[in-house]
């Protein structure tokens, strides 16, 4: 079992105390991160976090399509810009943090840019990275499925669309002129024995088979990441695998290029804690943080030799924090009248994990049944459960699952808990299932616990051991795709509280509850992450703040609304749905500025991609285009309708206030509270940012560059954007600074005493006590707040302390929060004496 002490790094290797997100790509390469560092550092940045590093598909935007794991990405600068890039920043003192995709390899067009996987296609089972993919081949007639025609295999021969050529392969110029397949941009191998058969029998002989798109989602035989066709899984479980997969990555970090790992998606791994404990002994104990997703009231496997997650654990709570409880019944009415649906999110979830099951990933549960049919059909005490009804029962505990996922590993006793969180399904799935059907229930259970059932003597048996692997695999697509990428665009309750990893059904939280899971966090996890914004949140910190004030004013809203929807009636279609038009009136509200709102192209984007994400009535494999078509019109009229403009424009005015509170304290608050501090690149200024791809937008650092100095020179904040940098600078040289008191063996964290719930307090402490405090307000525009109430107090521990924007000093002990704000939101102190 880890320890506190184990979650940290190993002797001699790097523990960052901040790390600052960076989205490598086409407007961001390593020379440009290079160029940037002379800002990150003024910043207080102790660590460049990047996304993925490896050889990428062609013309990808992010780096997650990994097609070559022996090189650094060409498009980025290649090894010598990375090593480039980790030299600058060491001399500076910095670190180099590298997001890692185990999961999965890229399926490109054409496909040979991947030699793994064109070698796959091209000699099956005899390949050498036959192994690699996780792939039915064995007692499969039709090899690898290739899910990328336009229409049906007949319909292409005839048409002529599909053709033999030869041509010289690029990731492969010593092998000559090749025979290859090709269909429009798509080219694929040839076995050379067939390439002189007749098309339709070459076709049919190939170690793959083409197919209709549409067959990917019914009979697709390899393991996807999630339900994208074009991201195919990889079997790193396998020594060799992970070996071969992982080798430049490693001798980078032993070369002392590399100093840290971010682990993406570790819940689709075979076997999680065995890949994070192999990762731990061949880098000696560097610091890692794993991507995964906790359920509100889940916790991080004590199992798993890691410092932490990623952060999306602080990030709903600190959001929520800032979220009015007394809202949540006004903005549900108006959900109400908006779509007609009651207020249920739990029907919401289990309608969408249903549909998800039903189409996008039912290759994925048919093929988790097919191996339960297989296994009881050849035990005899089994014969009687029928596949029918163990689909039932597979169906019923996906939908049951109210996590990603359980850890169980064949050949190893279910740990108790994780025994627990999957009976504690069953029991749901039981109520959903009829009575005949309970006994084969039960035997599913037990095969996925890996108990003795059926016949003595087969718990080894390699089936049920598979079923032990595939079972939690799915049950993550399915929590990923029906819940943060379909119910979460459904239910508009209060949008900002949708988050990746976000718990919509907490409707707020108070201080007292985020001192607990802090103080319990941060003793099992000292160097964990924290985050704000991340190249996955759907909105980005301060939209989320914005829409967040809504509950505040919660009945003044449901009025705006009202009223806009009135003014606006002439323009509306008729068929538009509910809830994407409650979405859009939110994403206004949090993406409308002083400066006015987003730029058109940006909304409609984002709300085109929200409506097909709701797969209610229109999806990207069935878009109802004129009825998206009337929406985006609409949502467009809207950004300059006179009544909308004055009514927006108001809105902005009376809660400037409000929105100032929420992000100065969210930012504080997440910089201070917990383990390793995270800033998304751009950031450290308010934006505007929503999901992807518009939240990788260019960030201009030299402009960043040149407000930090005037700042720095004494520039009085022209505005929030300016306070926010001040706040993150101030915030994150002080972490550098008292860094002990941040991360590391002797950080503490103590809650600090207030008379008042309308204001958060914590200390930072390290082995000689308190060194850092930070107080925060929250909910600035409700009765009582600590702006209205300047005689609530705070208890500052012992000592003399510098309020570090101001430069005023204030002594230990209680002191008026009207005295230490101001008209402030936000106090950073450090002890002096």
């Amino acid at each position: 079992m880890t320890t506190p002490r184990s979650r940290l790094p190993g002797p001699g290797k790097r523990l960052p105390v901040s790390t600052y997100r960076l989205q490598l790509g086409p407007d961001l390469d390593f020379a440009a991160a290079e160029a940037a560092l002379p800002y990150l550092d003024a910043l207080g940045v102790s660590d460049l976090y990047l996304s993925p590093v490896l050889q990428a598909a062609p013309g990808s935007t992010h780096g997650y399509d990994v097609v070559d794991h022996s090189r650094i990405s060409d498009r980025l600068g290649g090894r010598p810009g990375l090593e480039s890039l980790a030299a600058a920043a060491h001399a500076r003192g910095m670190g180099i943090v590298v997001d890692v995709v185990p999961n999965h390899m890229a399926v490109p067009t054409p496909a040979w840019h991947n030699r793994a996987l064109w070698s796959l296609l091209g000699h099956g089972p005899d390949s050498p990275y036959a192994a690699w993919f996780d792939v039915d081949l064995v007692g499969s007639d039709d090899g690898v499925l290739m899910p990328v025609l336009g229409a049906r295999i007949g319909d292409v021969l005839a048409s002529g669309e599909l053709v033999l050529d030869r041509v010289v392969v690029p990731t492969e110029p010593d092998a000559g002129e090749q025979a290859v397949l090709r269909y429009y941009d798509h080219v694929f191998p040839v076995r050379p024995e067939t390439e002189h058969l007749p098309l339709a029998e070459l076709v049919e002989r190939q170690h793959y088979r083409l197919a209709y798109w549409r067959v990917a989602d019914e009979e697709l035989n390899y393991r996807r990441f999630f339900d994208v066709g074009t991201l195919a899984a990889v079997r790193v479980e396998d020594p060799e695998v992970f070996d071969a997969t992982h080798a430049l990555l490693l001798e980078l970090h032993a070369q002392g290029v590399v100093d840290g790992f971010r682990i993406d998606h570790p819940d689709g791994l075979a076997d999680p804690r065995g890949y994070l404990r192999r990762l731990h002994q061949t880098t000696g104990g560097a610091w890692v943080v794993a991507e995964k997703i906790l359920e509100a009231e889940e916790e991080l496997p004590a199992d798993w030799p890691v410092a932490g997650t990623t952060g999306y654990d602080a990030a709903w709570r600190l959001h929520a924090l800032q979220v009015d409880p007394a809202g949540s019944a006004p903005l549900a009415a108006l959900q109400h009248e908006l779509t007609g649906e009651a207020a249920n999110l739990a029907a919401v979830v289990e309608d969408a994990k249903r549909q998800v099951i039903a189409t996008s990933l039912y290759a994925e549960v048919h093929r988790l049944t097919t191996l339960l049919a297989d296994i009881c059909h050849a035990d005899v005490r089994l014969r009687d459960h029928t596949f029918r009804s163990l689909r039932d029962c597979v169906v019923e505990l996906l939908v049951a699952f109210d996590r990603y996922r359980a850890y169980v590993v064949p050949g190893e006793p279910a740990p108790p808990a994780e025994e627990r969180t999957l009976r504690a399904a069953a029991e749901v799935a039981r109520t959903r299932l009829d009575p005949d059907r309970h006994d084969t229930l039960a035997v599913v259970v037990e095969l996925l616990l890996g108990a003795e059932v059926g016949s003595a003597g087969r718990t080894g048996e390699a089936r049920r051991a598979e079923l032990m692997v595939r079972f939690p695999q799915v049950c993550g697509a399915v929590m990923a795709k029906g819940v943060e990428d379909t119910a979460f665009y459904r239910w508009t309750h209060l949008v900002s509280l949708c988050e990746v990893g976000g718990a919509p059904a907490r409707f707020g939280i108070d201080p007292d509850e985020l001192h607990a899971w802090a103080a319990r966090t941060g003793a099992a996890w000292p160097a964990t992450m924290t985050a704000g914004s991340t190249h996955d949140t759907k909105r980005g910190e301060d939209v989320r703040s914005r829409i967040g004030v809504l509950a505040e004013l919660a009945p003044d809203w449901v009025v705006l609304v009202r009223s806009l929807r009135e003014a606006t009636a002439g323009l509306r279609p008729a068929d538009l749905d509910g809830r994407t038009e409650n979405l859009l009136w939110q994403i206004l509200a949090g993406t409308w500025t002083e400066a006015g709102p987003i730029e058109a192209e940006r909304l409609t984007g984002y709300l085109l991609k929200a409506a097909r994400e709701q797969k209610a009535w229109t999806t990207w494999t069935a878009p109802d285009t004129a009825r998206e078509e009337a929406m985006l019109g609409y949502a467009v009229a809207l950004l300059d309708h006179r009544g909308v403009v004055e009514a927006f424009t108001a809105w902005v005015a009376r809660t400037a206030a409000a929105v100032r509170s929420s992000v100065l304290a969210t930012k504080l608050l997440q910089l201070t509270v917990l383990g390793v501090a995270d800033v998304y690149q751009g950031s450290e200024i308010t934006q505007t940012s929503l999901v992807d791809p518009d939240n990788r937008r260019p960030v201009d650092f030299a402009a960043l560059a040149a407000r930090l100095d005037a700042l720095d020179g004494g520039a009085r904040p022209a505005g929030l954007d300016d306070e926010k940098l001040r706040l993150t600078a101030a915030a994150l040289r002080l972490r550098r600074t008292h860094r002990a008191a941040f991360v590391g063996e002797s950080a503490g964290y103590e809650p600090l005493p207030t008379t008042t719930g309308h204001a958060v307090a914590l200390a930072r402490t390290d082995a000689d006590g308190p060194r850092v405090v930070a107080v925060a307000a929250r909910l600035g525009t409700a009765p009582g707040s600590a702006y209205a109430l300047p005689d609530a107090a705070v208890v500052l521990p012992e000592g003399t302390w510098r309020e570090v924007l101001t430069g005023v000093r204030v002594p230990g002990g209680s002191c008026r929060l009207g005295d230490l704000l101001g008209t402030r939101p936000v106090a950073l102190l450090e002890r002096t004496a």
